[in-house]
Protein backbone atom coordinates (compact mmCIF):
# COMPACT_ATOMS: atom_id res chain seq x y z
CA UNK A 1 0.00 0.00 0.00
CA UNK A 2 2.61 2.63 0.70
CA UNK A 3 4.60 1.54 -2.41
CA UNK A 4 1.25 2.34 -4.05
CA UNK A 5 1.26 5.84 -2.42
CA UNK A 6 4.33 6.85 -2.84
CA UNK A 7 4.88 5.97 -6.47
CA UNK A 8 1.20 7.70 -7.27
CA UNK A 9 2.71 10.96 -5.41
CA UNK A 10 6.11 10.99 -7.19
CA UNK A 11 4.30 10.79 -10.90
CA UNK A 12 1.99 13.17 -10.39
CA UNK A 13 4.88 15.31 -9.33
CA UNK A 14 6.57 14.57 -12.87
CA UNK A 15 3.52 14.96 -14.25
CA UNK A 16 2.93 18.30 -13.27
CA UNK A 17 6.67 18.97 -13.83
CA UNK A 18 6.11 18.35 -17.52
CA UNK A 19 3.48 20.58 -17.41
CA UNK A 20 5.10 23.47 -16.27
CA UNK A 21 8.19 22.90 -18.89
CA UNK A 22 5.03 23.20 -21.83
CA UNK A 23 2.90 25.98 -20.41
CA UNK A 24 3.96 29.97 -19.73
CA UNK A 25 0.88 30.70 -18.40
CA UNK A 26 -2.60 29.24 -16.92
CA UNK A 27 -5.59 31.69 -17.27
CA UNK A 28 -8.40 30.32 -14.69
CA UNK A 29 -11.75 31.71 -15.00
CA UNK A 30 -12.98 32.42 -11.46
CA UNK A 31 -17.13 31.74 -10.80
CA UNK A 32 -19.09 33.99 -8.55
CA UNK A 33 -21.54 31.77 -5.89
CA UNK A 34 -24.68 31.82 -7.83
CA UNK A 35 -27.42 33.35 -6.36
CA UNK A 36 -30.59 31.42 -5.00
CA UNK A 37 -32.78 30.84 -8.23
CA UNK A 38 -36.38 32.53 -8.41
CA UNK A 39 -37.56 30.63 -11.04
CA UNK A 40 -35.60 27.68 -13.14
CA UNK A 41 -35.02 29.58 -15.95
CA UNK A 42 -32.93 32.28 -13.40
CA UNK A 43 -29.45 30.18 -13.62
CA UNK A 44 -26.99 33.10 -14.63
CA UNK A 45 -23.76 32.16 -13.87
CA UNK A 46 -21.66 35.54 -13.25
CA UNK A 47 -17.79 35.13 -14.35
CA UNK A 48 -15.34 37.25 -11.90
CA UNK A 49 -11.90 38.39 -13.28
CA UNK A 50 -9.63 36.06 -14.92
CA UNK A 51 -6.66 34.94 -12.90
CA UNK A 52 -3.15 34.06 -14.42
CA UNK A 53 -0.45 31.77 -12.80
CA UNK A 54 2.79 31.26 -14.53
CA UNK A 55 4.92 29.30 -12.96
CA UNK A 56 8.55 30.30 -11.88
CA UNK A 57 11.80 29.32 -14.04
CA UNK A 58 13.04 26.89 -11.15
CA UNK A 59 9.68 24.70 -10.73
CA UNK A 60 9.50 22.43 -13.79
CA UNK A 61 13.01 20.81 -12.70
CA UNK A 62 12.22 20.87 -9.36
CA UNK A 63 8.97 19.12 -9.60
CA UNK A 64 10.53 16.67 -12.17
CA UNK A 65 13.36 15.73 -9.78
CA UNK A 66 11.56 15.51 -6.82
CA UNK A 67 9.23 13.30 -8.71
CA UNK A 68 11.84 10.89 -9.85
CA UNK A 69 13.16 10.55 -6.20
CA UNK A 70 9.85 9.74 -4.71
CA UNK A 71 9.32 7.10 -7.61
CA UNK A 72 12.95 5.90 -6.98
CA UNK A 73 11.97 5.73 -3.37
CA UNK A 74 8.81 3.52 -3.92
CA UNK A 75 10.43 0.90 -5.67
CA UNK A 76 12.85 0.37 -2.33
CA UNK A 77 10.19 0.49 0.00
CA UNK A 78 9.18 -3.41 -0.16
CA UNK A 79 12.85 -4.45 0.80
CA UNK A 80 12.83 -2.52 4.03
CA UNK A 81 9.13 -2.70 5.29
CA UNK A 82 8.13 -6.89 6.21
CA UNK A 83 5.08 -7.38 4.03
CA UNK A 84 4.97 -5.31 2.01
Amino acid sequence: MWRALFLAIGFTLMLVGVECLGVGRVTLKIRDDPPAPVSPFDMEVKVGPPMQISPPPWAPWSLLSSGAVVCLYSFTIPRRVKGG
